[in-house]
């Protein structure tokens, strides 16, 4: 095939008209803030996943934020989380006063080690956040196993912790709108499923990011849906859309609260983006294939998407190069960058930053997640690639590792 040099961008959004059509229409509507569109955009994500309510926010970190600090979590509490991921899954711990508890993965995996995860649950441990990496789904039957074996452990602090009775589930699923794991879509097994719809995203908003709840905990929905909205503008007991009725200006503040509502121009980019996103998902899914037969033959390793009882959302492609370490992979990641090829790694470990350093945590204590990041290049996986691209990715891929 041609090797030329091509220009391949990591992840690049995929817009078509009906996207910018639509965002134009609310720009002429005159309503750019939170509005129909978004409401909008919430009945159609909680129809899509299964679940009686969704709550669009700015970002998946305001989501896992805001539902930490409805669930009443935060100083004196433990939230355990992965080792292995972005530093929003853990940072939204610090940010409401708790504690954050790092694990380990599992040796050749990306999830967390479970025993481990089990072992680090105490009184106080009120969340567990795990992170549903490149759109693959947790083992979450193993996490409510864990759960419920140290439930006599839990202590509740508040009556909505008391309706759980156990450590809560919040899985970070920035990477998985879509997904499936034994039949039930992403959003329909956790407690609550904080999505991302950043610009690098399966779905983007540009900006923006969901949560969700399952149907099945005994939750107000609509009180529920009313705690966020409050946390979201800054505690005003009416939104704008409500206020636009006639003589009704007046509102109280209830909570001196946070600003993270999404706008009806991006859920109106969102909309239409979903209107499409199961062919996009169809077309992540044959990319996959094409990358799995091309390099796994040449030994290889990347993440399994899809299996007998799981589909992934197929956000991204995680190939793992045996026997090299950081300094031979950041040369193959120039070396395909000369090629027009924008690569990435996903992740280096919480533990190897500054700011988790500063907190206490040390890489020579999760072994497992270092091994998993010294050898892992991200390759590009959006819907723009063609099939010829893809090919030229596998070649390069090989050629700059010395495969024949």
């Amino acid at each position: 095939m041609d090797l030329k040099v091509r220009n391949i961008p990591f992840s690049p959004p995929d817009i078509t008209d009906a996207e910018i059509e639509e965002v134009v229409k609310a720009m002429k509507s005159g309503w750019i803030t939170t509005g129909p569109r978004t409401k909008e955009f919430e009945r159609k994500i909680a129809e899509y996943i299964g679940v009686n309510k969704a709550v669009c926010l700015n970002s998946a970190t305001s989501a896992m934020e805001m539902t930490l600090r409805i669930l009443g979590i935060g100083a004196g509490d433990e939230v355990i989380t992965s080792a292995y991921t972005y530093t929003a899954s853990a940072s939204v711990i610090d940010h409401v006063g708790a504690k954050i508890i790092l694990v380990d993965t599992a040796p050749d995996s990306f999830e967390m080690d479970y025993e481990q995860l089990s072992n680090a649950i105490t009184e106080k441990t009120k969340a567990i956040i795990p992170v549903d990496l490149a759109g693959k789904m947790c083992n979450y039957d193993e996490i409510y196993r864990i759960v419920e074996n140290k439930k006599k452990l839990f202590k509740a602090n508040n009556e909505r912790q008391e309706l759980f009775n156990r450590v809560i589930v919040l899985a970070d699923a920035a990477h998985a709108f879509g997904a499936k794991r034994n039949s039930l879509r992403c959003g329909q097994v956790a407690d609550f499923t904080c999505f991302s719809f950043h610009a690098v995203k399966n779905l983007t908003t540009a900006e923006g990011g969901a949560v969700v709840w399952r149907n099945d905990l005994r939750l107000d929905d609509e009180e529920l849906y009313k705690q966020f909205m409050l946390y979201s503008l800054h505690g005003q007991s009416k939104d704008a859309l409500a206020k636009t009725r006639k003589g009704a200006w007046e509102y109280d503040i209830v909570y001196p609260a946070y600003k993270c509502n999404m706008t009806d121009i991006a859920a109106g980019f969102g909309l239409r983006q979903l209107d499409r996103y199961d062919e996009m998902l169809k077309r992540r899914k044959q990319i996959i294939k094409m990358y799995d037969n091309g390099l796994r033959p040449l030994g290889i390793m990347s993440l399994k998407h899809f299996g007998d009882d799981f589909d992934s959302s197929g956000h991204l492609y995680l190939a793992r190069i045996p026997k090299i370490d950081e300094i031979k992979r950041n040369e193959i990641i120039i070396k395909m960058a000369e090629a027009g090829i924008a690569c990435n790694v996903h992740y280096k470990p919480l533990p190897m930053f500054m700011a988790y350093k500063n907190l206490g945590f040390d890489i020579k204590n999760y072994p497992n997640a270092f091994n998993m990041y010294k050898n892992e290049i991200t390759l590009p996986l959006h819907t723009l690639l063609s099939n010829d691209d893809i090919e030229y990715i596998i070649e390069c891929f090989k050629d700059q590792r010395g495969v024949n």
